[in-house]
């Protein structure tokens, strides 16, 4: 690279922006007295270039002829102070914050630490250039031809968590070339299944480029979820099907295009809460050795050590403008140049710290509900961190869903049995407005799901009550071990057809229950094909069969799978079951009945003493489908059908009183969990009379007149 010009460009945008005919590269360091581009040729020839400007702490300048595909990174020149926070070290090759591309993996060797082993104060001046993985220079331009935000209402959304290579990497009908890759993803074979299941958006998990931590390495792991970021800006490159020089991009672009043109929406898992280089004893990958100061929050007392609210080692600074710039510019840079549609924030209550406490009034909310982008997608946060007060379900600012860790214990409760759960279930199905209604929000601020990629699996909830994590390599010490499981009676596998039968039955209740509640249902992928993990809840570390969709065992799935597709079909066309505000329990007009009503096995209202004694568990839900307090888009009021749920989480079958006239005349069954195929149809019931449902079972009734 002799002779290479050097223009003094612009500090505006970061990161290395290609424009035709050569790339400006820009990076913000304050604590910097030197800043160094290093290019890097196939070979691994290293050219060093000073950046030959300085504007408001960015450190910027032009190359002509510098194209895509062009490997780089950065070297700080700076003080090395741990006790005072600050870690610049030119001989650590840095990762550009704001690299749209990352090429490689780092190689670990103690060269890519800043301190010698055994001595955390002391300064280790190995060249990590060999060892490190280097940023890419990107082609911006793709033809995304009439592609275009879908903007489906979080009330239709049926959302679908998944993992990229986890759901492909099996699948017999996806090329072996493509699968475990953003091209598998968007294979028609996988937006088939899609369709089919009535998903309308996947969630992806961690795509932003991450770290294996060598830990994982050394014990033949590796880092499965991602939840270990280190670029904010680039796809994964282990996801891509061909080449990691910038193809990731366009690879991932294509997925979204496709997946966009069948109807799905993209949500991305970020993870803006804490980086891969961990505390004070990580590696200097990138921010620490750019500005450690301004991207970390330190300990006051002894800036060498981290604060740290995410159980990670550190926790990003919320605090400074450049962490929050870089929060800000990642999340409109997915939205407008790779097109995603939402994002769910992985412990989004460290965003909320911006001194000890969690603050909805935190800059960082303020900042996403004035963008005129960030704004305008779906915005899911886990509303949760391991800090002190850090459990806020219910607490995040009205623009915000938020997972709703209350929905999930409750229902598990409630279908396991457990005593005096009833109030808690009746909150949690009918959108949490304990949570919700103070703020204005309303039901769809419920995203309800029963399990996640973060626990037992459908199939392991009603197959284990204890967690089973001994391949994770920590003495079966790691992961939840309060799940609110229930066996069925038998530990892990079994061929008992009762327990067997059982099992069958309680998934089938967990998924009816939450695709007919109000709020956003969310399905963890493979529950609907019968996925276990046979027993571990935190496959974290797992890139292997055990985490894996076994698409040839889902062939066994067929009834449950089946059974999924009849109920999200049932709730697109009955929008009872999505309603856009909280029920008020007020009679509606002329039908004489509340809007909802719950009432007793014999038909009677429930009373207070029913809700909080074991007998009073069964119960009929009325839902009346002329109390839906909605307008279509031509102004006219939505009607729907009216629907009694009848539940029956005990062990015995019981009798059911319906109600009388003034709820519905006749009623005819369209869900029964302990016939999925409605194989033995009864005859349609009339008011007043009784209907058995069997131990464990939810049934649902549709007024017919």
């Amino acid at each position: 690279m002799a002779g290479i010009t050097v223009w003094p460009g612009n500090p505006y945008p970061l990161g290395a922006t290609y424009d035709g005919g050569g790339t400006n590269f820009a990076v913000y360091s304050e604590v910097a007295d030197r800043v160094e581009l290093c290019l890097f040729d196939d070979d691994g020839t290293e050219t060093h270039i000073d950046m030959p400007e300085r504007e408001a702490n960015v450190w910027h300048g032009y190359l002509p002829r510098v194209v895509p595909g062009q490997r780089y990174g950065y070297r700080v020149h700076g003080p090395y102070d741990p006790h005072n926070g600050l870690r610049c070290n030119p001989s650590k090759l840095l990762l550009d914050p704001y690299a749209k591309a990352i090429d490689g993996h780092n190689e670990w060797s103690d060269a890519l630490f800043a301190y010698r082993f055994g001595d955390p104060l002391s300064r280790n001046d190995a060249d990590s250039g060999p060892f490190a993985q280097k940023s890419v220079v990107i082609n911006p331009f793709f033809d995304w031809g009439n592609d275009r935000p879908l903007r489906i209402p979080f009330w239709e959304t049926v959302i679908y968590e998944t993992h990229v290579k986890g759901i492909t990497v099996r699948h017999p009908g996806i090329p072996d070339d493509v699968r475990g890759t953003y091209s598998g993803l968007a294979h028609p074979a996988m937006i088939k299944h899609f369709q089919g299941l009535g998903v309308t958006a996947v969630e992806l998990m961690p795509v932003h480029q991450f770290v294996h931590d060598s830990v994982l390495l050394d014990r033949g792991l590796s880092n499965y979820w991602g939840y270990n970021t280190i670029g904010f800006f680039a796809p994964h490159n282990d996801y891509a099907s061909f080449g990691g020089r910038g193809g990731q991009v366009q690879e991932f672009k294509s997925m979204v295009k496709a997946l966009h043109k069948a109807g799905i929406e993209v949500i991305l898992d970020v993870v803006y809460n804490h980086t891969a280089e961990g505390n004070h004893l990580g590696p200097t990958l990138s921010f620490r050795g750019i500005d450690n100061p301004a991207y970390y929050r330190l300990v006051d007392a002894d800036k060498q050590y981290y604060y740290d609210t995410t159980g990670t080692g550190n926790s990003l600074n919320v605090r400074h403008h450049e962490s929050l710039r870089l929060i800000m510019d990642s999340l409109r840079y997915w939205v407008t140049e790779m097109h995603v549609d939402g994002f769910r924030f992985d412990l989004a209550a460290a965003l909320a710290r911006e001194f000890h406490e969690v603050d909805r009034l935190a800059a960082f909310f303020d900042l996403v509900n004035q963008d005129p982008i960030v704004s305008q997608v779906k915005l899911i946060a886990e509303p949760w961190d391991v800090g002190d007060g850090g459990y806020q379900v219910g607490g995040f600012p009205p623009l915000w869903t938020e997972w709703n860790g209350k929905y999930r214990d409750s229902i598990r409760d409630f279908w396991r049995g457990e005593p005096s759960s009833l109030g808690e279930f009746a909150s949690r199905f009918t959108g949490s407005s304990d949570l919700y209604e103070h703020d204005g929000r309303r039901p769809v601020a419920s995203i309800n799901f029963v399990t996640a990629h973060d626990g037992f699996t459908l199939e392991d909830l009603v197959s284990y009550n204890e967690k089973h994590n001994e391949a994770n390599g920590e003495q079966n010490n790691d992961g939840e071990s309060y799940n609110r499981s229930w066996n069925c009676g038998v530990e892990g596998p079994t061929d008992n057809p009762d327990v067997v039968a059982l099992r069958e039955r309680q998934k089938r209740n967990f998924l009816a229950t939450m695709l007919l509640s109000q709020g956003v249902p969310m399905i963890s992928h493979g529950d609907e094909l019968g996925r276990t993990q046979h027993g571990n809840n935190n496959v974290y570390c797992q890139d292997n069969e055990l985490s894996w969709i076994d698409w040839a065992e889902a062939r066994n799935a067929d009834v449950l799978t089946g059974f999924v597709r009849r109920l999200t079909k049932l709730r697109a066309d009955h929008p009872i079951f999505r309603r856009r505000r909280f029920f008020t329990g007020d009679l509606v007009g002329d039908t004489k009945a509340p809007d909802i009503a719950w009432l007793r096995r014999d038909g009677e209202p429930m009373t207070e003493d029913d809700w909080n004694t074991r007998s009073g568990m069964t119960m009929t839900v009325f839902l009346n489908g002329h109390g839906i307090p909605e307008r279509d888009s031509l102004g006219e009021p939505i009607t729907d059908d009216s629907f009694l749920l009848l539940f029956n989480p005990l062990g015995d079958k019981v009798a059911f009183t319906l109600p009388p006239r003034e709820f519905g005349r006749t009623w005819e069954v369209v869900v029964n969990t302990a016939d999925p195929l409605l194989a033995t149809r009864r005859k349609t019931a009339r008011a007043g009379g009784q209907v058995e449902v069997p131990g464990h079972t939810l049934e649902v009734l549709r007024c017919r007149y």
